[in-house]
């Protein structure tokens, strides 16, 4: 399958700058400055795959690559919070998918466009009341061509919205994320940006804390 960067489209809409608007925290703590709505928010490849599985059948942990699956052993955590920074938000989708250990969207079946071109290594997990998900997995390899560090590209799903993406996992000090990838990120749901922890024989630990965006309308 050819590299697809669902990015791609969103970098040439042009940034949009950051206001400093109060956001009201439920909970009574301190609200954060949260960005000002994307323009280009819902452009975004693939996004419908989000809705695939219903998101009353989900569950804040799953298994996306079963045990025995070839690669190193890793499990992709965090916390996603409302766009004060603050409250933890609950009952949201999130969508993942990556390579396998050789770089390739592979082994996908014919169920859905989306699993033809995502590859049999992607799920669906639902937030619970404190906000936190699970994805027991392997660790992505980079694109054969080099083209891009590894990553695991994730989409979020919020009640009653639209579908949108955040920055994509990536590995800090691995191959590609480097000082021109930091400047060019979106910053979409926070920094992709994760340091693992563990080793190759026992299991890998990414946290991937999400902030939530605001929304255009």
């Amino acid at each position: 399958m050819s590299a697809m960067d669902r990015r791609s489209v969103a970098f040439g809409l042009g940034g949009v700058g950051l206001a400093g608007v109060a956001a009201a925290c439920s909970r009574g703590g301190s609200a954060q400055a949260a960005p000002e709505a994307r323009r280009d928010l819902y452009v975004c490849e693939g996004c419908e795959a989000t809705t695939e599985r219903p998101a009353a059948q989900l569950t804040p942990s799953l298994v996306l690559a079963p045990v025995g699956t070839p690669g190193e052993r890793m499990r992709l955590t965090g916390r996603v919070v409302a766009a004060d920074g603050v409250t933890p938000a609950a009952d949201v989708v999130i969508y993942a998918h990556h390579t396998n250990a050789e770089g390739l969207y592979a082994e996908g079946s014919r169920e859905s466009e989306w699993s033809r071109r995502h590859g049999r290594l992607r799920g669906w997990v639902r937030t619970g009341a404190d906000g936190r998900y699970v994805f027991d997995t392997i660790k992505p390899a980079p694109y054969p061509d080099m083209t891009m560090p590894a990553h695991v590209h994730l989409f979020v799903l919020e009640p009653g919205r639209r579908p949108y993406y955040v920055d994509d996992v990536v590995f800090d000090d691995e191959h590609g994320v480097d000082a021109a990838y930091r400047a060019r990120q979106e910053l979409r749901g926070g920094s992709g940006i994760v340091r693992l922890t563990g080793d190759a024989a026992e299991g890998w630990s990414a946290v991937r804390d999400i902030r939530l965006e605001r929304h255009p309308d």
